[in-house]
């Protein structure tokens, strides 16, 4: 009997600026998939903006979690996003345990920093509960800087990578669990990169480099692979429909004029994702 897929969703709910389920959502449900959230906090705005406001979920996550078991809840993919504290990562690492059937895909984003440092609220003890997460994972998204932490070892100077290190890079990441591999938003020139590991089989996809950096970006990447790997198309297809999508928004942000922490205008085009 047929019927319709769904994602669970932990992650952060924002009011504004187009970040994590706020992003995540609209974009999975217009592949016509469920998206259920499991709120780790709720912000008015997120943390790029001079003030904000934060209610932490951490204390809320086990009864909201076991309202889901009770009700016999079962999902087809468990993505995570950004965690807020080594509470929360296991919590999920628990949640994960308990509703990971043998057909639900788990992919984790781990959203730990960017360029070589950590997000100010990262510890060390955050790094090690978040590799724990690695040995559960059927896919996981890191960039360069989340890589290197996830693998314990420095950041390449000036971000600077050759294809080779990559490749080991994600074999090593591979042997830790997750069969699957995206190292994401490698600077290439005049090109983002990402570099993909599938089960042994590496590929490369390419976009062009349009304006700075922006708020929710990686949201929008994990969404569409994720909902694409769920409707069962191929990483390297997945990756390049997400990449495609994001270069479309970015443009338009800029004929916009967006503040980068506005987010990716993706309203536009959601009815073109399926």
């Amino acid at each position: 009997m047929k019927r319709q897929k769904r994602i669970a969703l932990v992650n952060d709910i924002t009011g504004f600026g187009r970040c994590s389920v706020t992003v995540e959502l609209p974009l999975i449900s217009a592949m016509k998939i469920q998206a259920c959230p499991l709120p780790t906090a709720i912000l008015s705005v997120h943390t790029g903006f001079p003030n904000h406001y934060l209610d932490d979920y951490t204390a809320r996550m086990e009864p909201y979690i076991k309202s889901w078991e009770v009700n016999g809840l079962a999902f087809d993919g468990i993505c995570t996003g950004f965690l807020g504290s080594a509470e929360q990562i296991a919590i999920v690492l628990d949640f994960i345990h308990r509703f990971k059937g043998p057909e639900t895909r788990v992919m984790v984003d781990p959203v730990m920093g960017d360029y070589g440092k950590l997000y100010p609220s990262y510890t060390q003890e955050m790094c090690d509960k978040m590799r724990s997460l690695l040995g559960v994972a059927d896919l996981v998204t890191p960039n360069l800087t989340e890589a290197c932490q996830l693998l314990d070892i420095p950041y390449p100077e000036d971000g600077i990578v050759t294809d080779g290190a990559l490749q080991q890079m994600a074999e090593a990441l591979a042997a830790r669990g997750p069969h699957q591999v995206v190292i994401t938003g490698l600077h290439e020139g005049d090109f983002i990169k990402n570099f993909l590991y599938d089960a042994g089989h590496m590929a490369i996809v390419r976009a062009p480099k349009i304006g700075g950096d922006r708020s929710g970006s990686g949201d929008a990447f994990a969404a569409i692979v994720a909902a694409s790997l769920i409707n069962g198309e191929g990483l390297e297809a997945a990756v390049q429909k997400a990449a495609s999508f994001i270069s479309r928004c970015l443009q338009y942000a800029l004929e916009l004029d967006l503040p980068w922490n506005y987010g990716l205008p993706f309203e536009e085009y959601l009815t073109e994702l399926h």
